[in-house]
Parts: C-alpha cells; sequence; structure tokens
C-alpha cells in the first residue's frame, strides 16, 4: 500500500509539472574544487533562468556557506530533529542564490528515527516542487551514507583533475556507484586545466575507461581552466561567475552550463524516481 501511495505521490507531483531534476556533485577525492563547481554551477543556471537550491551534504567539512559569504542560522539538522520549519533552513546568498547548510547532525543516516526519515521526504518532496534543480554538494570519496543519496538522484556530475591520480580517484567513485546502479546517469567535467589539450584529454579518458571496462556511456560537460580568478572569488568569498564574469573560467562554465541545459530539455524522467528511490535504497537499512 505504501508502494502504491508513493508512486500516486510521483503522479500527482509530475500532474502539477515538471518536477526538479536532483544532481549530486561528486569528485573521487578532496581538492578538486567541488564545491567551488557546485557554487558557481548553480550561479550559472541562474543566470539561464533556472531556479536553483544548493545542498551541502559534505558531511563536517562543508564549505558552500563559506563559498558564498553567508553564515546560516539553521541547518537541516534543525529541521529534520523538528526545531525548525523548512523555510527557515533555507538560507541566501547575497545574490539570492537559496542553499542549505548540512550540519554535523547528518553523520547518522541509518540511525534516524521514522519521523526524521519522513521529514526528509517530505522536504525533498516540497523541494522538487519549488525548484528547477537540486545540487547535492557530496563530500569527497564514496561512502555507504553519501552512496544512498547518490544512487538516488536523477544525474551525476563527476570532477576531476587532468593529474593521473585524480582521474583513476574519479573512475574509482564512478565503478562504485556504477556497480550499485548500472542505470545511472554520469557527465563529466575536468577543472583546473593547464592546456586545453589537457582538459579534453582527462574527460576523454575517462569515458573510454568507463565504456571499456563497464560498458557504460558517460557524457562530457566540458572542462574548467587554471585561473587566478578563482583564487580572488575564494578570497572575497564570491562565485567568480558573479566576481569575474568576464574571466576566461566563467566563460568556461557559462558553456558547461549551456551544454546541460541543453541535454536536460529532453530529460522527460527527471525528477521522477528521486523520491521513490531513496525512500526504497534508505528503508533497506532499517527494516
Amino acid at each position: 500500500m505504501r508502494d502504491q501511495a508513493e508512486a500516486l505521490r510521483q503522479k500527482m507531483l509530475k500532474a502539477q509539472g515538471r518536477l526538479a531534476k536532483s544532481i549530486a556533485i561528486v569528485s573521487g577525492k578532496g581538492g578538486v574544487g567541488k564545491s567551488n563547481f557546485s557554487t558557481n554551477f548553480a550561479h550559472s543556471l541562474r543566470i539561464k533562468k533556472k531556479k536553483v537550491i544548493v545542498i551541502d551534504m559534505d558531511i563536517g567539512m562543508g564549505n558552500i556557506h563559506i563559498l558564498l559569504g553567508v553564515t546560516p542560522t539553521y541547518s537541516l539538522k534543525d529541521y529534520l530533529i523538528g526545531v525548525q520549519p523548512l523555510e527557515n533552513v533555507i538560507a541566501t546568498d547575497d545574490e539570492g542564490l537559496e542553499f542549505i547548510s548540512g550540519g554535523s547532525g547528518l553523520d547518522s543516516v541509518l540511525d534516524w528515527s521514522e519521523a526524521m526519515f519522513e521529514r526528509l521526504l517530505n522536504a525533498f518532496e516540497e523541494l522538487q516542487k519549488q525548484y528547477d534543480f537540486l545540487i547535492f554538494d557530496m563530500g569527497a570519496g564514496a561512502t555507504q551514507r553519501s552512496i544512498e543519496l547518490i544512487i538516488a538522484v536523477d544525474e551525476v556530475i563527476v570532477i576531476s583533475t587532468s593529474e593521473p591520480t585524480s582521474i583513476t580517484d574519479a573512475y574509482s567513485m564512478m565503478k562504485f556507484i556504477c556497480l550499485k546502479d548500472p542505470d545511472k546517469k554520469f557527465s563529466i567535467v575536468s577543472n583546473r586545466v593547464a592546456k586545453n589539450d589537457d582538459g579534453n584529454d582527462a574527460v576523454t579518458r575517462l569515458q573510454y575507461a568507463m565504456r571499456k571496462f563497464l560498458n557504460k556511456d558517460t557524457s562530457i560537460l566540458g572542462f574548467l581552466p587554471e585561473d587566478d580568478a578563482v583564487r580572488k572569488a575564494v578570497v572575497a568569498q564570491k562565485p567568480f561567475m558573479l566576481l569575474y564574469p568576464n574571466a576566461p573560467i566563467s566563460k568556461r562554465m557559462s558553456a558547461i552550463t549551456e551544454v546541460f541545459v541543453e541535454v536536460d530539455r529532453t530529460d522527460e524522467k527527471r525528477g521522477t524516481r528521486f523520491l521513490t528511490k531513496l525512500k526504497g535504497i534508505f528503508s533497506k537499512g532499517r527494516v
């Protein structure tokens, strides 16, 4: 009965309009610019008139609020334990980008009470109706807690640099996810590229490895160059897309976003399975 009710709820939501696409931004290891990508990609989507919210899931080391120059009053934890309504845990930066800080209470997902889990589903359901894109900035690497959410989302964007170790780590992450969900949709971005050829080579190698060893097709969104505008923007606690809109990296981010939006226009299944998959995955560890 609960499965039937969930299916009916999804049909009702879809009838009300397109559901938000859920996107997990991941990397094989830390230090590749994943969170910087998340915040600037979100702002780039907003520039294209998309309604976006970023949810920081980097447990214990989240830095989305630092990059945006905002100190949030509340976090997702405050909503889950019932001390704050959902609208109070949504913070906004100076340019209007909305985001949710994860807080320290997300490190024990499998220990959540039934009430907390229901509140999580209710929150994501509401957010799916209010936004075009839900962007989950995940912690580096793969953990049991993060993989459950990654498996549920509509699409995974993998951030790598052109360094061999970063490419290897990114492939390992994608392989781990793919073995758990062979149908997962992947897109690849190469970051901190010194030369254009290096960026193209890195994403092409990842794409080739996925196809050869896992028989899995992946999409290439593009690459982002090494640019001093990033360091200056981090120091200023402002996204480089806004602080330096004419910088080479900002132009490349805009091009990546354009590719992403164009492909998304043809995605008829966007958002329709997110809550159902999330509920099923989390429930396995709770029965």
